[in-house]
């Protein structure tokens, strides 16, 4: 099952100075780490190494027998049958011209003609930080990795909102914009850790 997705909007390309600590950053965070592409990135996270703590795991083996691995549903999104139980699978990547998936990057942009004036910059590459899983833990570790990246990379977090999420964010420290019609919100690393810190909290699937 699919997660939540944050973005981050970059003003500028991320030089290899800045790849380089993202790449130790989400190394140190994550118990496996593989990088398909330079600035892509798949993770097996722990939620406790952001300060969360997750469902304890149910008793038992945490992996898959290898025996049973010769047919396991490799294509399942989220499904991958040597991942620890408490671990969770992530996706961070850049996006833009010269490091991958332009055409997303300008397909996602175009439809957010808006978004140029409420940034104060016109994007040039963004990061797309998305959950393969749904729990509640899921939403808590989309929002504090992402902050974890804007604070090595910068940027401007990019959040969608549900009508009933603007009151929760109205106010809150680090929030920079409300736009879309009040459907996204835009922020600080502070304003992603500031609204993961409410009873409750969940992003917009």
């Amino acid at each position: 099952m699919a997660g939540p997705v944050l973005s981050i909007e970059l003003a500028e390309p991320v030089p290899p100075s800045a790849l380089r600590e993202l790449r130790a950053l989400l190394t140190d965070l994550s118990s496996r780490c593989t990088e398909p592409r330079p600035g892509c990135f798949d993770l097996h996270l722990p939620a406790d190494r952001l300060g969360i703590t997750a469902p304890a795991p149910p008793p038992g083996p945490t992996t898959l027998p290898l025996p049973l691995l010769a047919d396991a549903p490799a294509g399942l999104v989220g499904f991958d049958p040597q991942r620890p139980v408490g671990d969770r699978p992530f996706d961070v990547h850049l996006m833009g011209p010269d490091v991958g998936d332009e055409d997303v990057f300008a397909a996602e942009h175009a439809d957010q003609p808006e978004l140029p004036a409420a940034l104060g910059f016109r994007p040039t590459h963004a990061v797309n930080v998305s959950a393969a899983c749904n729990d509640q833990v899921d939403h808590l570790a989309a929002a504090l990795l992402t902050a974890a990246v804007m604070d090595v990379l910068g940027g401007v977090a990019h959040a969608e909102l549900r009508p009933d999420q603007v009151p929760l964010v109205t106010g809150l420290p680090g929030l920079l914009a409300l736009f879309d019609g009040d459907g996204a919100a835009l922020g600080t690393a502070d304003f992603l850790r500031a609204w993961a810190a409410r009873p409750g909290f969940r992003l917009l699937k």
